[in-house]
């Protein structure tokens, strides 16, 4: 569990990568769309299955991950 209900960890699920529950889809897929210029609309009008709490849910597990791989002072 990651603590993100929208987001899930399969380790038979590309290769274990967080992925939208329900998809096929992993945060990392999301977050590069959104770097490449994408914005939510653009996301939810190519995959309509997906909901704005799951891109929100990909945004706070990103921060997560950045912020936990941060050095500690």
């Amino acid at each position: 569990m990651t603590g993100h209900p929208s987001i899930s960890l399969a380790p038979d699920m590309l290769a274990g990568k967080p992925v939208i529950s329900g998809t096929r889809l992993s945060v990392e897929f999301i977050i590069g769309l959104m770097a490449d210029g994408w914005n939510e609309a653009d996301i939810l009008a190519n995959y309509p299955g997906l909901s704005h709490e799951d891109v929100r849910a990909c945004l706070s597990y990103a921060r997560e991950a950045v912020q936990k791989a941060r050095p500690s002072p």
